[in-house]
C-alpha cells in the first residue's frame, strides 16, 4: 500500500501515512492529528476511500485540466486546516475509469464527499479554498446529524 510522507504542522516533524489504515493519522512526535491527503484508483479505492473511519472528500481529476491544478493546492490547504475530521483522496479519471464512470464523472474537478461509502455531498468545478472549506462544512455537518441518533427520535 502506498504511503506519503507529511510534515507535522504542528512540531514539523516528517510522518509516514499510509493511503489506507483503520483510525486518524498522528504525529509519532507531538500526536497533533496529521493531514491525510492520498491517491487511489479503480483497484485500491474501496479500501483506501470507502472504507475510512473519517468523512473522505474526494477529488476527480485529469492531468489535462487547468482548473484542476489550480483547484490541487486549495484542497490540500483545506485537507491540512481539517486534519484528523477529513481524508482527502485524489483519483486521476483517465488512470481509473471504472470510477469515473460509477460515480458518473462528467466534468472535473468534481468533488465528492463520501462518509462510510457513500455520498452525502458533490459539487463540480474549482473554487477557493474558503468556499471550499465552506461546501465542506455544510457536507460534514449533515454527515454528523445523519449518524446522531437524536436526529431521528420523535
Amino acid at each position: 500500500m502506498n504511503t506519503t510522507t507529511v510534515r507535522c504542522t504542528n512540531c514539523g516533524k516528517a510522518n509516514r501515512v499510509p493511503a489506507a489504515a483503520h483510525g486518524r493519522p498522528n504525529c509519532g512526535n507531538c500526536r497533533a492529528p496529521l493531514p491525510w491527503i492520498a491517491e487511489a484508483g479503480d483497484d485500491d479505492f474501496a479500501a483506501v476511500a470507502e472504507e475510512a473511519k473519517l468523512p473522505v472528500l474526494v477529488d476527480f481529476w485529469a492531468t489535462w485540466c487547468g482548473p484542476c491544478r489550480m483547484v490541487s493546492p486549495a484542497l490540500e490547504q483545506v485537507a491540512t486546516e481539517l486534519a484528523g475530521r477529513i481524508k482527502l483522496v485524489k483519483v486521476d479519471i483517465d488512470r481509473s475509469p471504472a470510477l469515473a464512470r460509477r460515480f458518473q464523472i462528467q466534468a472535473v474537478p468534481t468533488l465528492v464527499v463520501l462518509h462510510h461509502g457513500s455520498t452525502v455531498a458533490r459539487q463540480a468545478g474549482a473554487a477557493p479554498a474558503p468556499a471550499l472549506r465552506q461546501w465542506l462544512e455544510r457536507a460534514l455537518e449533515d454527515s454528523a446529524r445523519a449518524d446522531d441518533p437524536a436526529a431521528h427520535a420523535g
